[in-house]
């Protein structure tokens, strides 16, 4: 997620930390670099001239803090209009009136219908009682994947195929929605390659009859500048409230979501982080400019560990491990628990200097081990998970012959899991000890 565009600006912050004083001289300089860097990774040209112009301004007029040094001053004055730029403050979703209806617009391709699933996902575990619609008539493949995806989240589509006509299907919709108590609609409408009027004229009478709270705008991130360019287009004809940008996991240069709200003044709302149909997330400004700056973003990894992991169970493996009672079966626990995570590499980007980390760890050789692990405690049986000093010779050469591996491969796993163990082992009966002593220390105070 705009990896290009964060190691430009890592690049050069590294000048600006050098900087014993600010003067207009050595700050242009180095802020020249920020300007490269967002031109680079296809920002609008103007979003990019008054961005380097408010945060020249302000490191100038800015006054010297002596416990910080001025290139530091400087990179947290660029770190504010960043947080500025992308919107300031995460904008939430309008959801006024029963039901309250939501409308998804934009080109074809850019992930309307994946983002409509997404989107109802997440109001369901919100405990909101969604509704999808499919208002495309144009392409019958929406409708059946608008249908797949209903059935995946649970989610009951109004679909009409056959039917012509978007205003008749949104009409029984908002009957249907009525008669079923859905609280939310979710219209998943028609797009094109480009805008054309026929389009735009069919969206605004759905938008007059339906009268929305929300009009999102449902943009690719990896086309950059021009996604800003379509947003225009679409806002002038239909006051969209907010975007959605997809495929951030992809090739995203970064132009999309720092150009948006500063040329349409309408907020990223949602983005889409993945394929799959949780990895869907509200727009943070002050977290992305974080990922952005290489800071990380520690408050959503915590979230989705949150989301990932039950509490009680996450209790109940810490008692076990200060116990030393960690087992396989916990092992193969954790090891599914971090996959609902999302990818190591997806993790990592998520930790303070995590790009750092990143360009020392062979990423694909770590998921391997990972599944190669995972593969070799699932050929274990219960038993054998639960107590694994049973595992003779004869169990080694079974379980690494069910799981592709060799029986070295398998020792020097459970060899690492004993070695883990006992370090556990260790750590409690020094937190125990530390617990006695903690107890003890205030009657020797008192004699």
């Amino acid at each position: 997620m705009f990896d290009s565009l964060s190691s430009k600006l890592q690049n050069a912050f590294k000048n600006l930390r050098g900087l014993g004083k600010i003067s207009e001289a050595n700050a242009g300089d180095a802020l020249r670099e920020v300007r490269m860097a967002l031109l680079e990774a296809d920002v609008n040209f103007k979003v990019a001239r008054d961005f380097i112009e408010r945060v020249k301004t302000k490191a100038l007029g800015a006054e010297v803090i002596a416990s910080v040094q001025p290139g530091q001053q400087i990179i947290k004055i660029i770190s504010d209009e960043l947080v500025e730029l992308l919107g300031s403050a995460n904008a939430a979703l309008k959801l006024e009136g029963n039901p309250s209806c939501l409308m998804l617009v934009g080109l074809h391709g850019a992930g309307k219908t994946t983002s409509a699933g997404k989107l109802a996902k997440l109001l369901l575990k919100q405990g909101r009682a969604p509704m999808l619609v499919a208002a495309d008539v144009y392409r019958p493949a929406a409708m059946d994947q608008l249908e797949t995806l209903g059935k995946q989240v649970d989610v009951p589509v109004f679909l009409k195929r056959g039917e012509t006509d978007v205003l008749k299907i949104a009409r029984e919709a908002l009957e249907f929605a009525k008669a079923n108590n859905r609280a939310t609609i979710i219209f998943d409408t028609a797009g094109r390659l480009q805008i054309d009027e026929p389009l735009v004229q069919e969206l605004v009478r759905l938008r007059d009859l339906v009268k929305p709270t929300e009009i999102l705008l449902v943009l690719d991130a990896a086309t950059g500048q021009e996604a800003v360019n379509v947003a225009t287009h679409f806002d002038s004809a239909l006051n969209i409230t907010g975007a959605i940008l997809t495929k951030l996991d992809g090739d995203a240069r970064g132009g999309a979501a720092l150009s948006l709200k500063a040329v349409t003044g309408k907020p990223i709302k949602f983005m889409g982080v993945g394929e799959k149909l949780d990895e869907f997330e509200p727009f943070h400004p002050e977290r992305m400019a974080s990922r952005i700056l290489g800071m990380g973003d520690v408050v959503s990894l915590v979230e989705r560990a949150a989301d990932a992991v039950n509490e009680e169970d996450a209790k109940r493996m810490e008692e076990k491990m200060r116990k030393g009672e960690f087992t396989l079966e916990d092992f193969l626990e954790q090891l599914r628990a971090m996959k609902k995570l999302g990818s190591l590499e997806n993790i990592l980007k998520m930790l303070p200097g995590g790009g750092d980390a990143l360009k020392q760890i062979d990423i694909g050789k770590q998921e391997k081990e990972f599944k190669r692990m995972e593969g070799m405690v699932c050929a274990m049986t219960k038993k054998e998970r639960l107590n694994p000093v049973i595992l003779n010779a004869s169990r080694r050469r079974r379980i690494a012959a069910g799981s592709g591996v060799t029986v070295t491969e398998l020792n020097t796993m459970l060899n690492k899991f004993f070695q883990m163990q006992t370090m556990m082992k260790k750590m409690g009966k020094m937190s125990k000890m530390m617990g006695k002593m903690g107890g003890a220390l205030p009657g020797m105070m008192r004699r």
